[in-house]
């Protein structure tokens, strides 16, 4: 049986991302993670509404249905892909070509959780899982979502030009890709290549200059400044 597998997107760029795909074991424990924190919350509200009677009741089975299906919407949309679940277990969320999960992705993947429920325990999610090339239960194939284990926290390095740089431009989910790429790939690119790719996203600035902005750039946005 599959466990975890590597997955190599080639970027259209001419960069290669490397994705480590999580099967179903680790995907499991992140599940039930979230699961105990939920109950948790739900169990430490549950005793102040019941002293309200039905109105007290009627707002638990409100909580009960938003904690259901917004708490991985709402931590999947706003925390990289990650549930608080998901982060303990060192995995994210993210999209099929490797761009960060937006809002919608999260949204179809989490309502389409109930066929993946059928019949009891996971079932039919656990089976798909097995079978399709990138461990994708059917939430994941209708949103064309992955989940992969995220790589460990790099220790800071030391840079001449260290500090970052907001875009000045509003930057897409290709944009975060190309970003990302370069970021992976750059350590084994010589200097001219670097300079001859990030000049043109700046092709107005001399070549030594545009790689070091699109360096603060790509620390500004993956959080590496």
């Amino acid at each position: 049986m599959r466990i975890d597998d590597q997955l190599h997107i080639d970027t259209p760029e001419g960069a290669r991302l490397t994705l480590s795909l999580a099967g179903p074991l680790p995907r499991a424990l992140a599940y039930g993670i979230d699961l105990a924190i939920r109950g948790l919350a739900l169990a430490l509200v549950a005793i102040p509404l019941m002293l309200f009677g039905r109105g007290g009741m009627g707002l638990y089975l409100v909580m009960l249905f938003l904690m259901e299906w917004f708490y991985p919407v709402l931590f999947e949309a706003l925390w990289q892909g990650r549930t608080p679940g998901k982060r303990m277990m060192g995995l994210a969320v993210v999209h099929g070509n490797g761009a960060p999960l937006g809002f919608n992705g999260s949204l179809v993947r989490n309502l389409l959780r109930t066929a993946d429920l059928f019949p009891m325990f996971y079932l039919t999610g656990f089976l798909v899982m097995l079978i399709t090339r990138r461990s994708q239960r059917l939430g994941d194939l209708a949103a064309d979502t992955l989940v992969i284990h995220t790589p460990p926290a790099r220790p800071a390095r030391p840079h001449r030009d260290g500090d970052s740089e907001a875009p000045d431009w509003p930057l897409s989910r290709d944009d975060q890709l190309v970003l990302l790429a370069f970021t992976d790939r750059g350590a084994r690119l010589s200097a001219e290549r670097q300079e001859e790719l990030a000049a043109l996203a700046y092709p107005e600035l001399a070549p030594a200059a545009a790689r070091a902005k699109l360096q603060r750039v790509a620390r500004h946005v993956l959080g590496g400044a």
